[in-house]
Order: C-alpha cells, then structure tokens, then sequence
C-alpha cells in the first residue's frame, strides 16, 4: 500500500492552496476540554459546576524538515507552515486551514509555531529543523447550534414548595444554576425570597 502523505489545505477566501509536510509526523495529540463555572453556594459543602461551554480542541504535533543534501535553506519550506499565521488581506485574519491525514482531518486554524533549527552549512544558512504546529479547531455558530442537542429547561412547570424548600435550591436542581433564582421570583410575584410559605405552588419558567 502507497505511503499516504499528510497535507495541509489552505482555504484563502475562495481559493485553495495545498501545503506538504516534507515527512509524515511520528505523532500527535488531541485535547478537548470544557468551560465551567464554579459557583460558590451558601450552606453546600462544595461549589456547583455550571456548564459554559465546550472547550476548543486543539491538534499538536511536529514536522521535520531536511534540505542538507540539496544545501538550500531549510526556511523556504518551513515559512509556508509559519505563513500561516499571517493575517490573509481578502478575510482580515488568519486562513482556515485543514490538515488531512489517513481517517484524521482537522478543521481549524493555525495559533502556534516554535521553530526549532539544527543544522546548518558552513555559511550559516539553516537546513534541518524541527517545528511543533498547534491548530485549533473552529466552528461558525451556525455550525456548532446544528450540532448542540438543546434539552435544556423549555417549558414552564409548577411546583409545590415543601419544608425547605428556596428559589435558590429549585433553580439550582431545575436549571442548574442557583442564582437563576430570580427568574422564578419574577415570575410568581416573590418580593422576598426568603418569605415563601411553604405549600405554596408557584411556577418555573422556561429559559429562552
């Protein structure tokens, strides 16, 4: 089976331009993570996580570039990889880029590359180096609604208060959130929260 080479395409506005790696990678990494907010509750041994949003993912890994045997420099290689951090003038940022390889392809943009240079020829002039390329991937907000099942609270319930009972704790088990309590106060009329007799039924609204 034929060596299957890795490749960069580079979106430039309507145009596509396709960037080689001289050698494969010998590895990469993927990290993912999400966004959360700890909120501190009074009476709760340990804060509530509220979820933000999703993290972005971000591919790393290195290249190898080696221009010894042809004695050219290194770097007419290697500034095709580092140019992709230039601001492009059609889109006033950086291009899309999507790096391919087997089952793996990476949609997002280029945000770091450290040069690392090895060898050179008698002149000075680099021909061996090594870089490590981060991308981050990266979504329209169109795109990544399509993809959000929203389950979130959409419908207006009723509620009897029991002994015990707070806006801050219902907020927090129906929306998960306990400072959202004031919505609910809105809602049912509550001046004073902590003045809500016990049996009364009031109504969680929907987040819109």
């Amino acid at each position: 089976m034929a060596l299957k080479k890795a490749m960069i395409i580079v979106h430039k506005g309507s145009k596509t331009e396709n960037v080689q790696v001289m050698f494969n990678p010998g590895e990469y990494t993927i990290d993912t993570s999400n966004n959360y907010d700890w909120k501190t509750v009074p009476g709760l041994s340990m804060p509530i996580a509220q979820f933000v949003s999703g993290g972005t993912t971000t591919l790393t890994m290195d290249f190898f570039f080696d221009t010894y045997e042809k004695g050219t420099d290194v770097r007419q290689l290697t500034t095709k990889i580092s140019g992709l951090l230039d601001v492009e003038k059609e889109i006033h940022a950086p291009p899309l880029c999507r790096f391919v390889w087997g089952s793996l392809d990476f949609k997002g943009v280029v945000v770091g590359v450290n040069q690392h240079f090895t060898m050179f020829l008698d002149t000075g002039v680099p021909v061996r180096a090594k870089l490590k390329v981060t991308f981050k991937s990266t979504l329209s907000k169109k795109d990544q609604l399509k993809q959000i099942p929203r389950h979130s609270a959409d419908r207006t319930k009723l509620k009897m208060l029991n002994q015990g009972d707070q806006l801050w704790t219902i907020a927090a088990n129906e929306y998960e959130d306990p400072t959202m309590w004031r919505e609910i106060a809105k809602a049912n009329g509550i001046d004073n929260p902590m003045k809500v007799a016990t049996g009364r039924r009031i109504s969680v609204p929907r987040l819109d």
